[in-house]
């Protein structure tokens, strides 16, 4: 109960602070998502419980009508999730997890730091080719495998979840984000970045990151027993086998869609794809669940996502979007670095409360009427420098896909990815900010 109460007075103080500077339907709206925040960090209630209050509290105070904020608990997103868990749990089921992981093991020293490094790299460079949320839904369950230790397991699940979010900038079609920014740039008749050129402007951003993340992470596990790590390469039986070629036929074919939507202009609905894959998992013969297996799946992540989509389409419906626009205004007459660093931070910690593919679609259009009064190609670096701090949020579940993934496994507090989390922020902010403006002010 003790919680609970914080987390009103908490509201309550970001209402009456807020209540100065904006209007009192968007000071409710900020009160009522810094007291959801606090609920999601002090887990006063269940994480679910928590992400079905905007289903009562928008309608309550006038935000949005309860058939606008329930449809966001049905977005298309949630269903490339839902087939993905159920990939996820027929791996663990059967325990394909295990080969996989003495596999990717075998690359990297068999120390914690190495293991740290071997799964944020390699979520990494998957990440830059297929979805983040695939990758982390793939790895997660081997991360959990490597170690009986909890304390490794939370640092092996977090290096996983940060190196796909680290690597998802790497590639236009890495992460949504970047294809917002595009398909912005596109129709707006500005210079839009070739496949190529993406990628040589991000990889100094993904390496300085793959090197300091992991480090920290290792941080005070270095020494642990290495006894604790399960590095045997199992043989695969008949299942497994089976189980291991779906997997490849979907990676397959996510990757030939990926190709086939940059050459061709048509691809597949990878949402369509991976539910598809996952009711495979039920066909006899072909598959390996059960309905019962099913209650394996994480229904408080659906929720929390519904409750991120929710709280997008509440700032862009009650115009607190823009009104946030007109009140950063004086970021357009300060100079670059620091117009490149305070952008990052406010879009970095703002998408700690959502989806960072919705608030990219919220933050673009308001920092794009600042890139209107610079010169044209430091706009679009602008413009780039908030769509990837909008993936290098570490904070919380809501914050990004493999943030929400990761949290459930139900190995990790929330309380704990906060605490980290907050000095990942601020040092994904200051990478950020040096390379725009040392190095890509140069390379554009």
């Amino acid at each position: 109960m003790r919680g609970i109460v914080i987390a009103v007075l908490i509201g309550l103080v970001f209402f009456a602070l807020s209540i100065w500077v904006f209007t009192p339907q968007h000071s409710l709206l900020i009160g009522l998502v810094a007291f959801m925040v606090a609920l999601w960090t002090n887990e006063a209630l269940p994480l679910g419980a928590v992400s079905l209050l905007p289903i009562m509290l928008f309608p309550l105070f006038g935000i949005l009508d309860v058939n606008k904020v329930t449809s966001n608990y049905s977005n298309s997103i949630i269903f490339l999730f839902l087939g993905g868990f159920m990939l996820a749990i027929a791996l663990e089921k059967i325990n394909l997890h295990k080969y996989f992981s003495a596999k990717l093991l075998s690359f990297f020293p068999k120390t914690p730091r190495g293991i740290i490094y071997a799964l944020a790299i390699t979520s990494a460079l998957l990440s830059g080719i297929l979805s983040n949320t695939t990758v982390t839904l793939m790895l997660m369950p081997i991360a959990l495998f490597l170690s009986d230790n909890i304390r490794l397991k939370v640092r092996f699940l977090l290096g996983m979840a940060y190196g796909s979010s680290i690597g998802g900038i790497l590639t236009p079609i890495g992460t949504p984000p970047n294809l917002i920014l595009l398909g912005f740039l596109e129709e707006h008749g500005l210079p839009v970045l070739a496949f190529g050129e993406w990628m040589y402007m991000m990889t100094p951003v993904v390496a300085a990151m793959l090197l300091i993340i992991p480090w920290l992470l290792a941080l005070g596990v270095s020494n642990e027993s290495v006894a604790d790590v399960r590095n045997e390469v199992p043989q695969l039986n008949s299942e497994q086998r089976r189980l291991y070629w779906i997997i490849g036929v979907l990676a397959t074919i996510l990757v030939a869609n990926t190709f086939m939507k940059q050459i061709a202009g048509f691809a597949l609905d990878e949402k369509l794809v991976l539910l598809g894959f996952g009711l495979l998992m039920f066909v006899p013969r072909i598959g390996f669940l059960e309905w019962e297996d099913t209650r394996n799946v994480p229904y408080e992540i659906i929720f929390l996502f519904g409750a991120g989509f929710s709280i997008a389409a509440a700032f862009t419906n009650t115009g607190l979007a823009a009104d946030i626009a007109t009140k950063l205004a004086f970021i357009s007459s300060i100079p670059l670095f620091w117009m490149f660093l305070v952008v990052a931070l406010v879009v970095t910690f703002s998408t700690e409360v959502t989806s960072n593919t919705a608030l990219t679609s919220i933050a673009i259009p308001i920092f794009y009427e600042f890139s209107k009064m610079m010169p044209q190609s430091e706009g679009i670096l602008l413009l780039m420098v908030a769509t990837v701090a909008a993936s290098y949020a570490f904070m919380l579940p809501i914050a990004t896909p493999p943030n929400a993934i990761v949290m459930s496994s139900r190995v990790i507090r929330i309380k704990e990815m906060a605490a980290i989390g907050f000095k990942l922020n601020l040092i994904g902010v200051t990478v950020l900010s040096v390379i725009a403006y040392t190095l890509w002010r140069l390379m554009l």
